[in-house]
């Protein structure tokens, strides 16, 4: 059946009520009469997500803001990867997952067990660049970069920071001979997956499995997670990995080649990315995943991007994990939520056009007869 109590839902999420947390004011009702704050406490229980670690720092930010709104509700996010979080969704131990890479058609396809007929659906939580970030004694500045040499550095082609493959694309840099030594995630990461995805495509010299877990055949270091690629890559002179950009600290980094010009990462140039892209088809009616265009010329747009996606299911079981699930990805889509994650993860807040498409495809969530 429809889900009866979305307009209750919703109205925890009312812009009166954004609006005192914007301000640092207290959400809790201050007497009998005043409905609006009375309604941040309408939900309640406890919602179960796990996944991507990319999406950590946002997500803390996430968490204890929808607690602020929603007093009697909370949110339990285990940081377990992209790969973890949809597995775990799929077998029924996440109410939702978080997800930097958008399901195959055959894990949407399962997704049918758990979720109904039709299957789950993604929502965007936000954008972020992936940045390929580096650690060299001797380069304390920008490369630029092409898609062709990020790939054979990558496919372990290029082997030294002074090869002329490097040197082309920085004439005016003196770049030790330094070996490089390329740091990769060990575990299934929707943010491996956006990184092959961009050498498959915008390149013209990697031929591996466009996958969430990196090529078996390519010899190279391994860390767990977003963290551990990144302090691995920061305790390794010569090292370069690939990370979501909040996350990198202070490595250098890589300004990609679009078109004639070096584009460095930032969340507008990601923004602008996406923009350029369409969205997949054949799965949930209400999905709103996106085909990315790796291969994009266009200005000042950033191509190696992730769409950080918050995935849930069209049916739930019960009407409490409904509510919550709706009332907490609403938090997140607004202009507070988006707000507050930028702040602490240094993302793209998602559009306006963008946010009313997931408000929408929110709203079709049933709760199973």
């Amino acid at each position: 059946m429809k889900m009866k109590s979305f307009g209750r839902a919703a109205t925890i999420l009312s812009v009166a009520s954004l609006a005192l947390v914007g301000c640092g004011e207290s959400n809790t009702p201050t007497s009998e009469g005043d409905d609006e704050n009375a309604a941040s406490s309408d939900v309640s229980g406890t919602l179960v997500g796990g996944g991507s670690s990319a999406q950590e720092a946002a997500m803390t930010a996430w968490t204890d803001g929808f607690t602020s709104v929603a007093p009697d509700a909370q949110v339990n996010y285990a940081s377990v990867g992209s790969g973890g979080g949809r597995d775990g969704f799929l077998g029924g131990e996440y109410s939702f997952a978080g997800s930097d890479a958008a399901m195959s058609d055959e894990e949407w396809e399962s997704s049918k067990e758990v979720c109904g007929p039709d299957g789950a659906f993604h929502v965007p939580a936000y954008i972020s660049p992936v940045a390929v970030a580096f650690n060299v004694e001797g380069i304390d500045e920008t490369l630029n970069l092409d898609a062709n040499t990020i790939a054979s550095i990558f496919a372990g082609e290029i082997d030294s920071w002074d090869d002329e493959a490097i040197a082309e694309h920085n004439p005016d840099m003196d770049l030790p001979s330094t070996p490089i030594s390329v740091v990769h995630r060990a575990d299934d990461s929707g943010t491996t997956e956006n990184f092959v995805d961009y050498l498959a495509t915008a390149s013209d010299v990697w031929d591996y499995e466009v996958s969430g877990e990196w090529p078996g055949e390519i010899a190279a270091e391994s860390a767990q997670q977003t963290s551990g690629v990144v302090g691995l890559t920061s305790e390794t002179d010569g090292a370069i990995t690939y990370a979501d950009a909040s996350q990198i600290g202070d490595l250098n980094t890589v300004a990609v080649q679009v078109g004639e010009e070096y584009v460095e990462y930032s969340p507008e140039a990601a923004s602008q990315a996406v923009a350029s892209s369409s969205r997949v088809e054949g799965q949930a009616p209400n999905n709103m995943a996106f085909e990315l265009d790796r291969r994009t010329e266009e200005s000042g747009a950033y191509p190696i991007v992730l769409v950080s996606y918050h995935i849930f299911c069209s049916e739930y079981p019960d009407q409490e994990t409904a509510d919550l699930a709706m009332a907490f990805e609403e938090y997140v889509l607004s202009e507070d939520g988006q707000a507050t994650a930028e702040a602490a993860a240094g993302n793209a807040p998602i559009s306006d056009e963008l946010r009313d498409g997931a408000m929408e495809s929110l709203s079709a969530i049933t709760v199973a007869e």
